[in-house]
């Protein structure tokens, strides 16, 4: 009998197990729904809800029902790849958890998946894809610019961090994968201060011997010298030739300046000599009258 019931326990056991998982499941989805209610509600009130499911609609049409593709050719500026030129596409890490930077800045945060197929641009060795042709041109013309524009939206829309995967630019934020049961999304902040220390340069006298030696050979040597040097005797020999040298000094005294003046100068004035002449005009045979008005020397 219990071989019989045996089977029939189990997959009972199994079903059971699956219900638990299928109760979870359920459990999580309606925990997301109530998350998300808010986030329907703001839009639903910026917009209405005929012109946000058309855009929608028109959105999800272009990136699955598309088959435009980026012509490299014509646009040169830029690197673009495809994922049949990319052996290990499914390891390739795109940026924005793979969502259309473009649609995120001109949509006010509208959240679409990028269309590989339509081209990958790769910009300072990061890859990038977009939901449209459209899209891939406008990002491509200025890059930079979106890429900062993501950024400030991001600022404003932090759980956009965790989700673009935009933790290169928030280093302070933490990502799921390093994260431990218990820890804060944002790390704590390194407090970091200037400090200084100033020693002496030398806190102690130096007493350094310079002819000390550790060396007992060494010292054995000195001292076998110096014994020897107390049988020495210093001799002096003097010659004939040497014996009426002297020290000899002579001092003299320097010449002075001196000065002097052999010739004088002098110098006299003299008057200036003046005539006046009379009678030079009128009749030619008329008289002329010299007057002498020279000064005389000795006034």
């Amino acid at each position: 009998g219990s071989s019989w019931f045996q089977p029939l326990f189990q997959s009972l056991s199994q079903v059971w197990s699956g219900l638990q998982d299928e109760a979870e499941l359920l459990h999580i989805l309606s925990t997301i729904t109530l998350n998300l209610q808010p986030f329907v509600v703001s839009q639903a009130k910026m917009f209405s809800e005929t012109v946000f499911l058309v855009h929608v609609f028109i959105s999800w049409c272009l990136v699955w029902g598309s088959a435009e593709r980026i012509d490299p050719a014509q646009m040169k500026t830029q690197e673009w790849l495809f994922p049949e030129n990319l052996s290990n596409f499914d390891q390739v890490l795109l940026q924005f958890n793979g969502f259309c930077g473009y649609t995120l800045v001109e949509r006010d945060g509208l959240l679409l998946p990028g269309d590989p197929h339509i081209g990958i641009l790769k910009h300072q060795q990061k890859l990038f894809v977009f939901s449209s042709t459209d899209a891939a041109v406008h990002f491509s013309a200025a890059p930079d610019q979106f890429i900062s524009e993501v950024a400030e939206r991001a600022k404003r829309s932090p759980e956009l961090i965790q989700l673009l995967r935009l933790h290169q630019q928030f280093p302070s934020v933490s990502p799921y994968s390093e994260m431990k049961p218990g820890d804060s999304f944002v790390a704590k902040p390194i407090s970091k201060c200037e400090s200084g220390t100033q020693t002496d340069v030398h806190p102690l006298e130096t007493n350094i011997c310079r002819t000390y030696q550790w060396n007992q050979w060494e010292l054995r040597r000195r001292a076998i010298k110096l014994a020897d040097l107390r049988t020495r005797v210093t001799v002096s020999t003097q010659t004939p030739q040497s014996h009426m040298r002297r020290d000899n000094a002579t001092q003299t005294w320097t010449p002075k300046d001196a000065e002097s003046q052999t010739q004088r100068e002098g110098g006299s004035g003299v008057p200036r000599p003046q005539v006046y002449l009379a009678g030079l005009r009128g009749q030619r045979d008329g008289p002329a009258v010299k007057v002498n008005l020279t000064t005389p020397v000795d006034q």
